[in-house]
C-alpha cells in the first residue's frame, strides 16, 4: 500500500476559472528598486509642473492684492478677479473670439508662409557658397530694417486690408528663422560630417541624415522667436488700423475707457504666445530625441 502511494502521481487540483491542466503560480514579489524608480519619476513629474504653478499662483496673487491694498490704483490696474470676470464676459458675448480669431488667422498664416520660405532659402545660404555671396548683401539690408518701420510702407503699397498686415507678420518672422538656421547649419560638428563622408553617404543623404538633424535646434530657436515676433507685430498693427483683431481689443477698450477689457486682451495675447511655445516645444522635442534630455 505504501509503496503505492509512493509511485503514485501528485495530482494538483487547478484553481477555479484557470485553465484545464495549468498548475498555480505564485506572484511574483515586488521589485523595490523598481517602485522607487517609479516613486523618483513620479516626484520629477509633480515637481516640474508644481515649480511653474507655483510662480503663476505668487504673480496673481500679488496682482489681486495689489490694487486691493492700495499700492497700485484700481482704476488702471484692476484685480485680477475683476479682469477674469470682464474676460468670461468677452467670452459669453463672443466678442474674444471673434477677435481672437482675426489675429490667430493673420498670425498663423504669415508665419507658415515666413517658416516655408526662411528654412529653404537659410539651408541654401548655408549649404552652397554661390548662394550666399549672392544674397547676403540685400538679406542684411532689410535684416536690419524693423519690421514696424516699414507699417506705412506696407500699408501704402497693399493697402489697409489683410494683406498688408499678413506680409508685415511674414517680413517680422522670416530673419529670425532665416538667420538661426544658417547658424544652425554652418555650426554643426566637422567631424560628425567627415565621419559621414568616410562612409560613403552622399552628399543629398549626408545633408539629410547629418547636418539637417544636427541643425534642427537652432532652427526650432529661430522658429520659436518667430512665432513670438509674428505676435508682437501683429497686435501693433492691429492697433494701427483694423476692425477686428486683439489689437484692436484693447485699442477700443483703452479709448472707451473699458480697463478690464482691456487686461482681459493682453492676457489672451499672452496664453496664445505660450501655446504657440509649448507646441513649438513638443514638436522640437518630438525631432530631436537624439539629443541628451538634461534631468535638472
Amino acid at each position: 500500500m505504501s509503496s503505492a502511494l509512493v509511485d503514485s502521481p501528485v495530482r494538483l487540483r487547478p484553481q477555479v476559472g484557470a485553465p484545464a491542466g495549468t498548475t498555480p503560480v505564485e506572484p511574483a514579489a515586488t521589485d523595490p528598486r523598481a517602485a522607487l524608480r517609479i516613486a523618483r519619476t513620479g516626484a520629477r513629474l509633480l515637481w516640474r509642473v508644481l515649480k511653474p504653478a507655483v510662480a503663476f499662483a505668487v504673480f496673481l496673487g500679488i496682482w489681486e492684492a495689489a490694487p486691493r491694498i492700495g499700492l497700485v490704483d484700481e482704476i488702471f490696474l484692476p484685480p485680477f478677479t475683476t479682469v477674469l470676470e470682464a474676460a468670461i464676459e468677452l467670452i459669453r458675448t463672443g466678442q474674444l473670439g471673434e477677435h481672437l480669431s482675426a489675429s490667430l488667422t493673420r498670425s498663423l498664416l504669415g508665419f507658415a508662409i515666413a517658416a516655408s520660405a526662411a528654412i529653404p532659402v537659410g539651408l541654401a545660404i548655408a549649404w552652397y557658397r554661390l548662394v550666399s555671396e549672392f544674397l547676403n548683401p540685400i538679406l542684411e539690408l532689410f535684416r536690419n530694417t524693423a519690421a514696424l518701420a516699414l507699417l506705412p510702407v506696407f500699408v501704402l503699397i497693399l493697402g489697409i486690408g489683410e494683406t498688408s498686415k499678413i506680409a508685415l507678420v511674414v517680413y517680422a518672422s522670416f530673419f529670425p528663422i532665416l538667420l538661426n538656421t544658417i547658424t544652425g547649419v554652418r555650426t554643426v560638428d566637422p567631424l560628425l560630417i567627415k565621419s559621414a563622408a568616410s562612409l560613403g553617404l552622399s552628399p543629398v543623404r549626408l545633408f539629410q541624415k547629418v547636418v539637417l538633424p544636427a541643425a534642427v535646434p537652432s532652427m526650432f530657436t529661430g522658429i520659436r522667436m518667430a512665432a513670438s515676433a509674428s505676435i508682437l507685430v501683429l497686435i501693433a498693427a492691429e492697433m494701427v488700423g483694423a476692425r477686428a483683431g486683439l489689437g484692436y481689443l484693447i485699442t477700443a477698450a483703452q479709448q472707451n475707457f473699458e480697463i478690464p477689457s482691456m487686461y482681459a486682451g493682453i492676457l489672451a495675447i499672452s496664453l496664445v504666445g505660450l501655446t504657440f511655445n509649448g507646441v513649438l516645444v513638443t514638436i522640437e522635442r518630438r525631432l530631436s530625441r537624439w539629443r541628451v534630455q538634461s534631468e535638472r
